[in-house]
């Protein structure tokens, strides 16, 4: 089938509403490749030449695949599992006598506005208690349940900025709706008084769809960063293994508000990970240190495709395009990590494998965006360069991307993971 893999993808990412079931899925295309869930809370037995993933959180996930004998490199594909939305908050219902509506708060730099007049949805996870103790579940109610409604132009002539207490609340029903927290005990499929706690997010309620002249392009919500988590979990599965290098993936959540948090990436969850991993092969410190010293991380977030009617907004020369290749991003202040090795190195392995690479910077004077390679580096530090595919309307609902890129990330993220990289001192080398 014409572009198969992005269609793949598109159906990963509506199945995948809120970053909880991405990671629940990125786990079920794990283990149809072969990998073991392991459990952070339980010692671990691990064989050499064994795949395994274990997550944190229920919204990140790393998998990794141990090489056969002590690892001398570790090569790294990291992307973030969470995308700008709408937090329904704890005590949701805003009630008077012609409306429900539901208590939001933005979550992340979102595009507010292109989210009016939308037909949205509800996903995440409920905390409730069962026989068993307390139990975590996810939900989804899979079909149009909210909208945020615009105000007329005959009645507000001049556009006013948002405010989001007031605006972004949700519309769920008429005066006497069905209260919305039994609608969710449903969906949980428990009792109301079960019901303990939620983590509750809004999404477009609407798939993704390849469009244009020559099926060129593809639109879909949360392509910023789920299309990179996805190629980096079937390229770390569909890679052969090295016999001396510890090939990994990591989906974290929350880069989008800092990634601060325990399953973020300024986190411990990769160095704890990439340390009990070691261990099993019989490493002690100064072997990591060396194997950490010798690896090299991809960042993988998605980056601003020049703009059809604002080019303006981007320095041309400096300025990807859809179905190009993969970008490789650069910034003066290192909100992006690319430097010269890492660019090189990353460039060498595409050449390989026949893959287009093009080249992002931010026009100069403009702050542009960060991502999680520099907070990762605080933690497990190692060459990283910061690569993503070309897109338009970042952080909008819907978000539009090139048909062939997918392919090509997936295709450059398989050859990393299957290229030996070899360090003596300061010389590198490929294959």
């Amino acid at each position: 089938m014409e572009h198969a893999l992005s269609r793949q993808m598109l159906h990963f990412i509506d199945q995948s509403p809120s970053r909880y079931h991405a990671v629940e899925n990125l786990a079920a295309l794990l283990q149809q490749q072969g990998f073991t869930e392991l459990y952070e809370s339980e010692r671990w037995q691990l064989e050499p030449g064994r795949a395994y993933y274990v997550r944190r959180g229920g919204s990140s996930i790393i998998g990794f695949r141990l090489p056969e004998r002590a690892a001398k490199t570790v090569l790294i594909a990291a992307a973030h599992s969470d995308s700008p939305t709408f937090r329904i908050k704890t005590v949701p219902q805003l009630a008077d006598s012609r409306y429900v509506r539901l208590n939001t708060e933005p979550y992340g730099g979102g595009i507010w506005r292109s989210w009016l007049d939308r037909p949205l949805s509800v996903a995440g996870r409920v905390v409730v208690q069962s026989d068993e103790g307390l139990e975590s579940r996810l939900v989804d109610f899979a079909q149009p349940t909210v909208l945020i409604p615009g105000v007329a132009i005959h009645l507000e002539h001049k556009e006013k900025e948002l405010d989001a207490q007031r605006d972004l609340p949700v519309l769920y029903g008429q005066a006497g709706a069905e209260d919305f927290m039994e609608k969710l005990a449903k969906k949980a499929q428990v009792k109301p008084e079960q019901l303990l706690s939620a983590d509750l997010y809004l999404y477009l309620c609407q798939p993704g769809f390849v469009w244009g002249a020559s099926q060129e392009f593809l639109s879909a919500p949360r392509l910023d960063d789920l299309e990179c988590a996805y190629c980096a979990a079937k390229a770390l599965g569909q890679a052969g293994a090295q016999q001396d290098a510890l090939a990994l993936c990591g989906v974290f959540d929350n880069e989008e508000v800092g990634s601060t948090t325990r399953q973020g990436a300024d986190s411990d969850f990769l160095a704890k990970t990439i340390q009990r991993a070691c261990l099993a092969l019989g490493m002690d410190e100064e072997g990591i240190s060396a194997m950490l010293a010798s690896g090299m991380m991809l960042s993988a977030d998605n980056a601003h495709a020049v703009h059809p009617a604002r080019p303006e907004l981007a320095d041309l020369q400096n300025a990807p395009e859809m179905n190009k290749g993969v970008v490789i991003k650069y910034a003066a202040n290192q909100k992006y990590t690319t430097d010269a090795l890492s660019a090189g190195l990353f460039q060498l392995v595409c050449r390989q494998a026949g893959v287009p690479f093009q080249v992002f910077y931010n026009r100069s004077g403009q702050p542009g965006g960060s991502t999680l390679g520099n907070l990762s580096n605080r933690h497990v530090s190692l060459p990283t360069v910061d690569i993503g595919l070309a897109q338009l309307a970042m952080h909008s609902p819907c978000e539009t991307a090139g048909s062939k890129d997918a392919e090509y990330m997936l295709c450059a993220m398989q050859a990393f993971f299957e290229t030996p990289l070899r360090r003596q001192q300061n010389r590198w080398q490929l294959g």
